[in-house]
């Protein structure tokens, strides 16, 4: 089926007594898109089951395949374009506008923002001419200027089918990518949300407070001796995600002791689906990173972000976050606040 798939699609639609085979394959491409691209016939779809395909946010693949597999569909409706999409340097400007007229209704659905600097250098520059100009300028500029400020109508990267890397019921993978992100030290910038999912890492779940509690006693029994942790919070009412990254172990201590470390940081997000700009607050002062007091959870500097409660068997009541060892704030308002929910993971680099 899925090596000869554009002879069945064709074949499906030259009838009205093949309803349910047309049925069949628009599930399959609903179900299995990036299968369509890998068949043998691929480069014979016609235009709408394409576009249908390449629109998709769900498409398992990476950017940069779909934009080849794109081109070669693109260069064998036409056969007077040189085949091999390795040799733009050798097109006259009547080839890539006539390729550019081929591609018009599949061009808007490319997520180029995606891709990395390599790749737009290597596989989108020689094609620029294919591109509106304004377009191929933000996409340079994003990559010259990383710092500079994304347009709002960028589309976002694909979303990844993967049960395996977090079950959340606060983040998403888009937070876990750019959490990843600064995590590793890399593409720190304004267009980061923007790349490719970035998902290196399995994020264990440890402690959810919807499910085993909201205590400081519940947080240290769970959590305790286990080190590379990121703890995700939802404020009740304003659906902010606030949250800290401890590259060592939690422990519980009778007295008010500080774990150092200068990797650590904290962050707020405005919501679950608003990611563009978020917050992060790495340690200014590493001698008090962590707070290891019993009647805290996770607690970063001595009030940068705070979840507290004076009886440890009992659910957090002082929650705030006032900037003192950290950068900088990662929350407007330093009044105190509800917590909806919150989870604890143990970060584990994924084998590959």
């Amino acid at each position: 089926m899925e090596q000869h798939f554009e002879l069945i699609y064709r074949t499906s639609f030259q009838s009205n007594h093949l309803l349910e085979l047309q049925q069949f394959c628009i599930d399959f491409m609903e179900k299995s898109p990036e299968k369509i691209f890998k068949s043998f016939d691929f480069t014979s779809l016609p235009e709408k089951p394409l576009v249908q395909l390449i629109k998709r946010d769900d498409l398992q693949m990476k950017e940069i395949e779909i934009w080849e597999h794109l081109l070669n569909w693109g260069l064998a409706q036409n056969q007077t374009l040189d085949p091999d999409p390795n040799t733009p340097n050798k097109w006259s400007d009547n080839d890539f506008q006539t390729l550019k007229n081929i591609l018009q209704n599949c061009l808007p659905f490319i997520r180029f923002f995606s891709l990395s600097s390599k790749e737009f250098l290597q596989k989108v520059r020689p094609y620029k001419k294919l591109l509106e100009k304004q377009l191929y300028e933000d996409l340079l500029n994003s990559h010259i200027n990383p710092d500079g400020k994304p347009s709002d109508n960028i589309s976002l990267p694909r979303t990844v089918k993967n049960d395996e890397i977090i079950d959340s019921e606060i983040v998403n993978l888009n937070i876990v990518s750019t959490i990843s992100r600064w995590i590793d030290k890399i593409d720190n910038n304004n267009f980061a949300h923007l790349r490719e999912l970035y998902l290196p890492y399995k994020f264990q779940l440890l402690l959810r407070g919807s499910s085993d509690g909201f205590s400081p006693k519940t947080f240290h029994t769970l959590c305790d001796g286990k080190s590379i942790t990121v703890a995700f919070i939802k404020v009740k009412e304003t659906e902010e995600i606030l949250g800290g990254y401890n590259p060592i172990k939690w422990v519980s201590s009778s007295d008010l002791t500080y774990g150092k470390t200068k990797d650590s940081f904290i962050f707020s997000f405005k919501n679950q689906n608003n990611f563009k700009d978020p917050i992060i607050s790495n340690i200014k002062n590493i001698d008090y990173a962590l707070n290891y007091h019993a009647n805290y959870g996770p607690c970063f500097g001595s009030s940068d972000l705070i979840t507290y409660n004076s009886n440890e068997d009992r659910d957090y009541d002082t929650n705030y976050c006032n900037e003192c060892h950290y950068e900088k704030k990662i929350r407007d308002a330093e009044t105190r606040f509800s917590i909806e929910d919150y989870e604890v993971y143990q970060i584990i680099k994924r084998q590959v």
